[in-house]
């Protein structure tokens, strides 16, 4: 029995010149405002092509279908929020549980700023997922987090520093989503993702005092 085709979900081609750049920028701002009007299962390259004031033809210069389109969102969103996370954990200038505490605190802020995108984006996420790319994406913040808790936790071995890393991202992001969800103002998002980072730090710190 073969397996389900995997989606393509590279584009094309990158754009080079300036004309072509501020086509395919078009192209995504358009896309944007499709997916958060139509939602996941109405969106077509043909809207998002209409939406944008340009050919079927042109988009599909860039993006072989909507899938590619919908991962070209979703891939920026996660590269944006994944740097910051990255520069933060990797600045070894600051100590482990500060750097820990400001992930949480900049993760869940971000999550709020961006809830009604990235709700639609979980929506469309089956139609990608699966993909090289997108997993690959997801291996990069993966390792980012396991290298912080290798940092911490020296001591402990590996697969119990790698169930470390994993859970506390499972439940940054669970929690994250959920808070974003609930429609608190901006002083109770911050007093709630504290309260996260505090519960990160002592379960971390159980693991330094074996």
């Amino acid at each position: 029995m073969t397996s389900p085709r995997k989606p393509r979900i590279s584009t094309r081609k990158e754009p080079k010149q300036t004309r072509s750049r501020q086509l395919v920028s078009d192209i995504l701002i358009a896309a944007g405002r499709v997916l958060a009007r139509e939602g996941a299962h109405r969106f077509t390259a043909a809207r998002v092509a209409e939406e944008a004031g340009v050919s079927v033809g042109s988009l599909y210069q860039y993006f072989p279908n909507k899938e590619a389109i919908l991962f070209r969102l979703q891939s920026e969103e996660w590269e944006r929020t994944s740097g910051l996370l990255t520069n933060i954990l990797s600045d070894k200038s600051v100590a482990p549980f500060e750097r820990l505490r400001s992930v949480v605190l900049e993760f869940v802020r971000s999550e709020c700023e961006e809830a009604d995108m990235r709700n639609a984006l979980d929506d469309a996420a089956p139609l990608y997922r699966d993909a090289p790319e997108s997993q690959e994406i997801h291996k990069a913040g993966t390792r980012s987090a396991r290298a912080f808790i290798e940092e911490i936790l020296p001591h402990v071995a590996e697969p119990e520093r790698i169930l470390v890393a994993d859970i506390t991202m499972m439940s940054l992001k669970a929690v994250g989503k959920q808070i974003s969800e609930a429609g608190f103002v901006p002083d109770e998002v911050d007093l709630r993702a504290r309260a996260l980072g505090d519960m990160f730090c002592a379960y971390l710190q159980s693991f330094m005092n074996q």
